[in-house]
């Protein structure tokens, strides 16, 4: 067995990719926020993969965590010189392993928030990149504006007061390359949500408004947040992973990450401080994402939905279990193609139909194992925002809506909280509470979970919705989820 680090790579085993590139030699041009599994399966990848043809040595990786989690992934870095091992789990067992080097240090901030501050307003640091997930956005989820009255915003906006959240450090640090002369970096989300650049521009500049009006008026107008579209499932790393990766490539790393062959990332090129020569690996540098971000959203997002609740309550329990039986898997390629793909505008360089299948094979790689409880969570943000533009989008030109409508039906009947063998279902939701009590009233008032105005909005006033909708519940209470997909074969 090889511990990683800098001293090991050269005895990993034949097989195992590995730095090319002298990592002494490479120096830090970005600073990321959140580094998570996704980040190291995607942005950091990417850059290694440029690295290793002798390119962007200048554009190296300082990982910084802001939250008391981010401790964990200080300490794997940190003892194996920010090396981590990327495990591709392809289908029928095959197994590709490679060492990332990318990433040159990592920072809690609260270590030390002053070295991340200093780091970030250094002219070197032209990047500052985010993977904060969707609530690291601290946007209201009713009037989708900045939360000003977070308790560590409230701090944060305090005379003098040491930044507590990445709004915090990004702000301070641009006012002091402000102060300085030093052109601003550009901010780059990463997140998976829909114009995530918008979104981290709308809400870095409420707080830095907040904060000393003039600087935010300054980052409003000069700073960049190009949008980008991500793309690779990535499930959280489990002890069997570890050691899986121990047994098969003799390397033992605190903490790898496990994803699957696929990888898509395109990004609006707007980056004026400079970027790595990120298309010459395969990233699509577009002038607009919109249109492949609707392409996610609405074929991957919304299928991904299309096959949890359906699949939960048949007693399946991963998306490989699901989309391999071919009848769920003909409801969604259906779904995709009847309802979903109408919706889109043309996508450059893709092929829709090629993508619909692709995504089919992607969700039934037994290898990766992403769980329907992942999929199952936080439907009360991920419904309204990828399945129901498509159902808006289909009422409003007559188009066909009935299984956009069998899906909400089929988390109306989820989120009763039992499955169809009387398992019970442990929901996870910001609104679970409300969910859960609605839906107790599915058999007495069968529109009660779609009468839910702030989910829903007035699809309820939509007569071929109701009707639909209203089917599809029947169904499942009567024939059950696997019979139910099979009706719309």
């Amino acid at each position: 067995m090889t511990k990683l680090n800098n001293t090991t790579l050269a005895a990993l085993p034949e097989g195992v990719i590995r730095p090319t590139y002298d990592r002494a030699k490479a120096t830090i041009g970005i600073v990321h926020f959140g580094v998570g599994g996704f980040h190291r399966a995607h942005q950091a990848m990417y850059l290694d993969q440029l690295m290793n043809r002798g390119e962007a040595l200048d554009w190296g990786i300082c990982g910084v965590g802001v939250m008391p989690g981010d401790m964990r992934i200080r300490d794997a870095l940190k003892s194996q010189d920010c090396l981590y091992s990327l495990m591709v789990k392809n289908p029928h067992g095959r197994y590709e392993a490679s060492v990332i080097g990318s990433i040159l240090d990592f920072k809690y901030a609260p270590d030390d928030p002053e070295a991340v501050i200093e780091l970030m307003a250094s002219q070197e640091v032209r990047i500052v990149s985010l993977t904060i997930t969707e609530g690291g956005y601290n946007f209201h989820h009713v009037t989708g504006k900045f939360n000003l009255d977070n308790p560590d915003v409230v701090k944060e906006l305090a005379e003098g007061a040491t930044p507590i959240t990445v709004f915090g450090y990004v702000t301070e640090a641009l006012r002091r390359r402000r102060e300085r002369g030093i052109a601003p970096f550009t901010v780059s989300s990463c997140d998976n949500i829909q114009s995530n650049g918008d979104v981290a521009k709308e809400m870095v500049c409420a707080f830095a408004k907040a904060k000393d009006a003039e600087l935010g008026a300054w980052i409003d107008a000069n700073v960049a947040f190009p949008n980008a579209m991500v793309d690779r499932i990535t499930p959280v790393t489990a002890p069997e992973d570890i050691t899986e990766l121990e047994k098969r490539f003799g390397i033992v790393d605190a903490w790898p990450v496990v994803c699957e062959p696929f990888t898509q990332w395109v990004v609006e090129d707007h980056f004026p401080q400079g970027r790595p020569a990120y298309e010459k690996v395969g990233v699509q540098m577009v002038e607009d994402v919109v249109p492949y971000e609707l392409m996610k959203l609405r074929l991957l997002n919304a299928s991904h939905q299309a096959l949890t609740y359906f699949g939960y309550l048949a007693g399946r329990r991963y998306a490989h279990e699901v989309a391999g039986d071919p009848i769920f898997a003909t409801f969604l390629l259906n779904y995709m193609e009847i309802e979903a793909t109408p919706t889109l505008s043309p996508v450059p360089g893709i092929d829709l139909d090629a993508y619909r299948h692709t995504l089919i094979e992607r969700f039934s790689n037994p290898e990766v194992r992403d769980t329907l409880a992942r999929l199952c969570a936080e439907s009360s943000d991920r419904i309204p925002k990828w399945l129901l533009p498509v159902v808006h989008a289909e009422l409003e030109k007559g188009g066909d809506i009935s299984r956009s409508a069998a899906v909400v039906a089929s988390w109306a009947r989820y989120a009763e909280g039992k499955d169809e063998q009387g398992a019970p279902i442990e929901i996870v939701d910001r609104l679970k509470d409300e969910l859960m009590e609605i839906a107790s009233h599915n058999n007495d008032n069968d529109i009660a979970f779609i009468e839910n105005r702030e989910v829903f909005g007035d699809l309820v006033d939509q007569p071929r919705f109701v009707s639909a909708y209203r089917q599809a519940l029947d169904s499942l209470h009567t024939v059950g989820a696997l019979e139910t997909v099979r009706r719309f074969s």
